[in-house]
């Protein structure tokens, strides 16, 4: 089992920055691919960006790319997403997840464990 803990979550203008973070226990970190998902209200769940296990392979949808950054240090069990140039349709709850499998973009079916989302409000 791996436990993921999100953190970072809050309220920012448009235009400005956030950092995510998500912290894991449990299993050896450094052993598995790692993602970040949102989900607005009344929306499906929708992948954010993803990075495999060393950090040499990342990967963004259009939506987010150029905006949104993933990072990992394997020896803090912790995956960031730094986000910046942030608009009011980037508002959702947050999520990241895991996986033993790297996917260049990945369903939320393809990812095994998940932390219970931080909620990232963006003001207009």
């Amino acid at each position: 089992q791996v436990q993921l803990v999100e953190s970072g979550g809050g309220l920012v203008q448009a235009g400005g920055s956030l950092r995510l973070s998500c912290a894991a226990s449990g299993r050896t970190f450094s052993n598995y691919a790692m993602g970040w998902f949102r989900q607005a209200p009344e929306k499906e769940r929708e992948f954010v960006a993803t990075i495999n296990w060393s950090g040499g392979r990342t990967y963004y949808p259009d939506s987010v790319k150029g905006r949104f950054i993933i990072s990992r240090d394997n020896a803090k069990n912790t995956v960031y997403l730094q986000m910046n140039s942030l608009k009011p349709e980037d508002t959702a709850v947050y999520y990241c997840a895991a996986d033993t499998k790297f996917t260049y973009h990945p369903r939320p079916g393809d990812m095994n464990y998940w932390g219970k989302g931080t909620l990232v409000t963006v003001s207009s």
